[in-house]
């Protein structure tokens, strides 16, 4: 959950579940009430416990709502575990904010939600509205911002006095992450299915033996067998590309690779990657260096079937930019039809990875969504460079004190979910 949340909101403050939310909530209760002398069998599945930590319970409608909201989030994985685990460490986190006295103000809290909300370029009240065509109450977003907050506050609290950078450490940290526009890499690639618990659970087996491929024409050999990306005809070759253009994550891994590694594997929620160096080359310039890239996803309800394969191949011969693709969803869903401009390193890195293999108006209908049952029609719209700008130390000091902390966070949460008493009922 802190990996959403980072990106979408700011510091908390104090006092929460007050005014029009506590009137909500008590409305929820007396519905509650109301559905046990009605329905009993219909309100003691909605509220039965499927968790219980410490002395709090989880209900099955908790659990509910969150799989719902992680859902139209597009949370990559097992939706339904990481559901339970995130209210299973908010209880925890909520009950060491209880006892420090920490708690979140109205004004605070709104700010959050607007900052989450903005992330979809919507208000909070048009983000509302959005997620409860989805079944998602307003208390359910409002609680999934307030706890991570909040948590935030418990860490700074806890550990914030206690971490120091140095000056040196400024200095490494801004070497390391000098781009190297003259570095350009010539790649093969493997993509094997992780678009559920089954095919998850297989490939990471395969994906362990595979990256111990030490040469070339056994990578290419596997590619050919085992890949599901179009590059496998192939071998699972892809064309030079500038390192500074590809997905961080990638990048950080090819830095320092001999011709012929492959790097481990890499999950980006419905595949996992691995990567083969064929050759490295040093150029004076790299034109991709910087890249701004605009790109367009056009979803297609029903994943794979062949009625939608048929329609991307008549999207991929009638259009030749993201202008034409506009042309061809208008009158359709809003949701159908998303197009966006960002930096490498702020593109999901499975859609990074198709990107790169991708010419401006060229398409990809690589990637799914939703376990499959969303096809994701991808398009490269326009790259341009990223204006250069100057590294702020201040701003380099800040990451690694909130990197430092984040390594704390994780491990006090492990702490207190080994000392905590934690039972799962139907699991």
């Amino acid at each position: 959950m802190q990996t959403y949340l980072n990106r979408a909101i700011k510091d908390g403050g104090r006092g929460w579940l007050s005014g029009p939310v506590a009137v909500a909530l008590s409305l929820l209760v007396v519905l509650g009430a109301l559905l046990a002398s009605t329905s009993p069998l219909r309100a003691q599945n909605m509220f039965a416990p499927v968790a219980k930590v410490n002395e709090g319970v989880i209900t099955r409608y908790e659990l509910n709502q969150r799989i719902a909201f992680l859902t139209l989030l597009r949370a990559p994985g097992d939706i339904g575990k990481m559901a339970l685990d995130q209210l299973v460490q908010e209880r925890l986190q909520a009950g060491v904010a209880k006892q420090m006295g920490i708690t979140l103000s109205e004004e605070k809290l709104r700010e959050g939600m607007a900052e989450f909300a903005a992330r979809a370029n919507l208000s909070p009240e048009q983000f509302i509205e959005a997620i409860a065509q989805g079944g998602v109450t307003p208390e359910t977003f409002r609680d999934f911002v307030a706890n991570g907050m909040i948590w935030r506050e418990v860490v700074r609290a806890r550990f914030g006095g206690r971490i120091t950078v140095s000056e040196a450490e400024v200095d490494r940290a801004i070497a390391e992450a000098t781009p190297e526009p003259g570095v350009r890499v010539l790649l093969a690639e493997i993509m094997l299915p992780a678009d559920n618990a089954a095919n998850k659970r297989a490939s990471r087996e395969r994906a362990r033996k595979l990256a111990q491929i030490d040469n070339i024409e056994d990578f290419a050999i596997a590619a050919r067998q085992y890949s599901i990306s179009p590059t496998r005809r192939n071998g699972g070759a892809i064309d030079w590309k500038s390192l500074s253009s590809l997905p961080p994550a990638l990048a950080a891994k090819l830095r320092n690779m001999a011709v012929g590694e492959v790097t481990a594997p890499i999950d980006t929620g419905e595949r996992i990657a691995l990567f083969q160096l064929r050759e490295r080359r040093e150029i004076p310039r790299a034109s991709e260096a910087n890249a701004l890239i605009t790109y367009a996803q056009y979803l297609l309800p029903g994943g794979r079937s062949a009625e939608n394969l048929a329609l991307a191949a008549k999207i991929d011969a009638q259009t030749d930019s993201c202008e034409d693709l506009r042309a061809f969803a208008k009158g359709q869903p809003e949701e159908r039809l998303k197009i966006e401009t960002r930096k490498v390193s702020e593109i999901p890195t499975d859609v990074a990875l198709e990107l790169i293999k991708l010419d401006e108006g060229e398409i990809s209908t690589a990637l799914s969504r939703n376990g499959g049952e969303t096809l994701v029609v991808l398009m490269a719209c326009k790259r341009s460079k990223v204006p250069t700008e100057a590294i702020s130390r201040e701003q380099v000091r800040l990451q690694l004190i909130n990197q430092r902390l984040a390594a704390l966070a994780a491990t006090y949460l492990a702490e207190l979910q080994a000392d905590a008493f934690i039972e799962y009922y139907g699991r």
